[in-house]
């Protein structure tokens, strides 16, 4: 590996698809478009064009960098799904940035890293404990909370991460669930299958 890899990093953890290009160390593009559904058709346009527009191809890659959540749970799958495919296609490693630990980057000191979640809820992970999904209000009894509504900050943070971690051998990304789908399982009844 370089030690100045050319890492794609991107998130549709949210109602967004964000993708940042880092070279050299250095972000030299980003984009975000929000967007509350159709990530799974925008993203991979989307990298392609933030690719093109930057005089880079996909075989120029040395990595990819990818949002693992927490958050909307079609749209952590989209992009954990996109960047394992990228990574075997490429034969590239592809490395997962919880929204945490992006998060943990950009917030003041004091401040408690917290994500936005429906139904005015927020997931947070203390120190040391199990990522949990709780009531904002019950979160800002905890202290200083830092909600991040700059996709644009959190994406280019995920390039930054990725790259410092390329250095240990990073396991392939895997989503950061914190609570169900809420999509409820079909009440049909499956159909019999029949032997010949």
């Amino acid at each position: 590996m370089r030690s100045d890899p050319t890492i794609l990093a991107f998130d549709t953890s949210a109602a967004h698809c964000a993708a940042a290009l880092l070279q050299n160390g250095v972000i030299v593009a980003s984009c975000v478009e929000p967007m509350s559904r159709g990530q799974a058709e925008r993203l991979m346009p989307l990298l392609e064009e933030l690719l093109e527009e930057n005089g880079c191809n996909w075989r120029d890659l040395d990595a990819i960098g990818v949002g693992v959540g927490p958050g909307n749970f079609t749209g952590i799958r989209i992009s954990v799904s996109a960047a394992r495919g990228l990574a075997l296609g490429l034969d590239v490693p592809a490395v997962g940035v919880s929204g945490f630990d992006a998060l943990a980057e950009l917030a003041p000191k004091g401040h408690i890293p917290a994500i936005p979640a429906p139904r005015d809820q927020v997931y947070l992970m203390p120190d040391g404990a199990e990522a949990r999904l709780v009531a904002r209000h019950d979160a800002e009894s905890l202290g200083r909370l830092y909600l991040c509504d700059q996709p644009d900050r959190q994406v280019r943070t995920i390039a930054r991460l990725a790259s410092r971690r390329l250095a240990s051998t990073p396991t392939p990304p895997a989503p950061l669930y914190v609570r169900p789908a809420d999509a409820a399982p079909s009440r049909d009844v499956p159909p019999v299958l029949l032997d010949e």
